[in-house]
């Protein structure tokens, strides 16, 4: 089998299996309406690569407006990754860095990280509970029971948080190995995420509009009509969603 038949086989296998949570996507779901329906932002953060994920959620074609990205260059690959890696692993900065954007309670906190053991996504989680938000984690049990945590607490991302979504991947994220190579490469990990994750907000879109809500859906900016509505949905969100 070619690689890419293999590594699009695991991913569609781990997509699966997460999807069969479907009665804690629906919680998440009915989280993440409720909060919006009161005013409420839901807030994505991860670390390194896991910054994707809310970049892709934010001002996302498609997308709801009522979602802010926290994307510090602290957390960041770029410039450095060992930056990244530093600040990941550095206890107490991202209860700062929360208290800077001034949340409010009806405000939703959801963390991605894979692994789950680092500080900083372990403190985002512990600062948004603090100020009454509540937390969903994107992370891998799996991964998470075979690892210790880097938290001073002891604890993991999934013990810290509301509602919990395995993405169902494997200790080391890899998953391909051939005979001649140590390590395991091709991580599913992102695409798994992602196609969870969007799709969840999919759920979100549809029970607003079942209760006859209209939510705020970012257009393609390449669309005639596409500026003049998404500079509604900016004036809108501008001082709560950190890019506008």
């Amino acid at each position: 089998m070619k690689r890419y038949h293999e590594f699009a086989k695991v991913c569609q296998e781990q997509i699966e299996k997460a999807l069969r949570q479907e009665d804690v996507l629906d919680e998440a779901a009915r989280v993440i309406a409720e909060s919006i329906k009161n005013d409420g932002i839901l807030h994505v953060f991860g670390c390194g690569h896991s910054q994707m994920f809310g970049e892709e959620l934010c001002f996302r074609t498609g997308g709801l407006g009522a979602v802010n990205a926290i994307m510090l260059p602290h957390y960041g690959i770029y410039p450095n990754h060992r930056l990244s890696q530093l600040m990941e692993r550095h206890e107490g900065f991202a209860k700062t860095v929360l208290d800077m954007m001034e949340p409010k309670s009806q405000d939703v906190m959801l963390v991605v990280s894979v692994s789950g053991r680092n500080p900083a996504g372990i403190d985002m989680a512990l600062a948004a509970k603090e100020r009454g938000m509540k937390t969903i984690a994107f992370t891998s049990l799996d991964y998470s029971s075979k690892v210790t945590s880097r938290h001073s607490s002891g604890k993991l991302l999934k013990d810290v948080s509301d509602i919990v979504v395995d993405v169902c991947g494997i200790k080391g994220d890899a998953v391909l190995e051939h005979p001649a190579l140590k390590e395991k490469f091709c991580s599913p990990s992102t695409i798994v995420t992602m196609s969870i994750l969007v799709g969840m907000i999919g759920e979100v879109i549809e029970i607003l509009a079942n209760e006859g809500i209209k939510p705020d859906i970012w257009m393609s900016g390449n669309l005639d009509e596409g500026d003049e509505h998404n500079a509604k949905i900016a004036q809108k969100y501008k001082g709560r969603v950190d890019i506008l």
